[in-house]
């Protein structure tokens, strides 16, 4: 089996004994059911309570919130393993809380982040973000959601659309981008409001996709829904900030999770092609087959080192700050080139099995266009990260 040794400059024992509970975790769990769970379009809410149980989702978070607080190295050790199964969609909605609940544990009221957080992180509720609509995604600064204070100021009342919701069918809590400031069309007129999956006047609907067929993706549709004032997450129109600090950890797990993608089409190929014979020989006989998964291998540890190097940066707060964000967008379109490339090469090796559903690859091919779109585009990430520099 092909593998990537773990770097010793990164990860610790502590991070290994996680890296080897997540693993095991995943091939009894997970691998065994992401075929069937990507036909159902679905998986068991049960997984949730069975990733909670082991601590998984409550990775990086803090321990009076039923967490586990740990480096980013944690996370992206998790990551890298949960990605073994070679579902993105499982990954996506089992851990959509990662984006969702940052913003609240940070600045939301301390009475609702002891509701909320720790019956997420213990898998007995789901949590999601909701930013896009259907007007733009990354101009976040453009959206046109409102939220607007009733009369007695004790509500806000929410108009608006969502759209590509990850777990939006199921979210117990979305995390919801709003205009609070209708005469500010601008970043400033935008707040974080966290809104029950049970209002009234919150309309769901399921969304065909490509690819992460596992994962619910939803359409939301606000229609004078009151949400108590007490959930703004953080200041009236402080919301901006937020969103792009929160967006920089998105594009950086992405990175990494790209990364291990490509590593298990890789190793999907490679197994494949020493098993398979053609003209009276292995495939990996063959020196083009050969060149190909050195190809694929090169691709792999380039972009894991630039994802890798950059999380040490921001652990350690070393270099500029425009900088990293710089490097976070160029980790993010180097990691997904390289998914995108050993996805397409995988398929290529296994030939007429790779265009068949049930292989990893296979899946993976279908899904590798979201992680190049999902969480700014590739096109985004080099215009913000040539302005970061200067260029």
């Amino acid at each position: 089996m092909f593998e990537l040794p773990p770097r010793a400059e990164y990860f610790g024992p502590d991070h290994e004994t996680l890296r080897r509970s997540v693993r095991d975790f995943v091939a009894r769990e997970i691998t065994p059911h992401a075929a069937a769970w990507d036909e159902a379009g679905s998986f068991p809410r049960d997984l949730y309570t069975k990733a909670g149980a082991i601590g998984l989702l409550g990775i990086g978070y803090p321990e009076a919130l039923g967490g586990t607080p740990a480096d980013i190295f944690f996370t992206i050790a998790a990551a890298e393993e949960l990605a073994r199964a070679g579902s993105g969609g499982v990954q996506a909605s089992l851990g959509s809380h990662h984006i969702a609940l940052p913003p609240l544990v940070a600045q939301g009221r301390p009475d609702l982040v002891a509701r909320v957080v720790p019956e997420v992180l213990a898998g007995r509720q789901i949590a999601a973000l909701a930013i896009t609509e259907p007007g733009g995604g990354s101009d976040v600064a453009a959206l046109r959601c409102a939220a607007l204070r009733s009369a007695d100021g004790s509500h806000y009342v929410v108009n608006g659309e969502k759209t590509f919701i990850t777990s939006g069918m199921r979210a117990d809590w979305l995390t919801v981008a709003v205009r609070t400031d209708p005469s500010n069309k601008g970043p400033g007129g935008v707040s974080l409001l966290l809104v029950p999956g049970d209002t009234p006047g919150l309309q769901r609907t399921l969304l065909a996709k490509t690819g992460w067929w596992a994962s619910d993706t939803a359409h939301l549709r606000f229609d004078g829904c009151r949400v108590p004032a007490s959930h703004l997450i953080g200041d009236d129109g402080g919301g901006f900030k937020a969103i792009m600090h929160n967006f920089n950890h998105e594009r950086l797990m992405m990175a990494a999770m790209a990364c291990s993608y490509a590593q298990v089409c890789t190793e999907e190929a490679a197994d494949w092609a020493r098993e398979r014979r053609t003209f009276g020989a292995a495939l990996s006989e063959r020196q083009v087959i050969r060149h190909k998964l050195v190809d694929m291998v090169g691709r792999v540890e380039t972009a894991r080192a630039l994802v890798y190097d950059l999380a040490y940066r921001l652990q350690h707060r070393l270099g500029d700050p425009a900088a990293l964000v710089a490097r976070t967008c160029m980790a993010k379109v180097v990691a997904t080139q390289a998914f995108q490339y050993c996805a397409d090469q995988a398929v290529q090796i296994l030939g007429g099995m790779g265009y068949m559903r049930g292989t990893r690859s296979e899946r993976l091919y279908r899904e590798v266009k979201v992680m190049v779109i999902g969480g700014g585009s590739e096109e985004i990430m080099k215009d913000l990260a040539a302005r970061q520099l200067g260029l």
